[in-house]
């Protein structure tokens, strides 16, 4: 069997960049059915519920914050977790307009399910880059958002719901 030699044409750095993206998505696609398969829960919500667990009594705007997400994004999340009895909603006692978020045992057994990155595999991985890179990337991402004309608010959408 005769072998192959490689390919001489270059290849389109618009193509290459192109299925570079396919890459990342499909990586972040899996992670997700993965998380949710695990779990039953979806990739955002097992990322509020992480953080809940490591910051007992954290409220909506605070996960709203630490997720970079809308605060009624963090609301309705709250809401399924409630809703399945994952964690619970307390009014301090200091404060009795603050509420403060708890995860309940069930919701303990759900995230033990699911080994991490509770945040999702993108968010991990850019965390991993140095800032060199990641400026690099900024700046560059930011063109090609100009060119698609896409709407800055979609940036506070979770992966996990796109």
């Amino acid at each position: 069997m005769k072998a192959s030699l490689p390919s001489t044409n270059p290849i389109d750095p618009a193509a290459l960049a192109l299925r570079q993206f396919r890459v990342v998505f499909n990586a972040v696609r899996t992670h997700f059915r993965q998380v949710e398969t695990d779990t039953g829960l979806g990739g955002a919500q097992v990322w509020a519920l992480s953080l809940i667990r490591q910051h007992p009594g954290l409220g909506v705007g605070e996960i709203a914050t630490r997720m970079d997400i809308h605060q009624s994004t963090a609301s309705n999340l709250i809401k399924v977790l409630l809703k399945k009895e994952l964690i619970t909603m307390l009014k301090s006692e200091q404060d009795k307009r603050v509420v403060e978020l708890r995860v309940t045992p069930e919701g303990k057994k759900a995230l033990k399910k699911m080994p991490g990155p509770f945040e999702g595999v993108l968010p991990d991985a850019l965390r991993q880059l140095d800032d060199a890179t990641l400026n690099n990337l900024n700046r560059d991402l930011a063109k090609l958002v100009v060119l698609l004309a896409a709407d800055d608010e979609a940036g506070n959408i979770p992966l996990a719901h796109l």
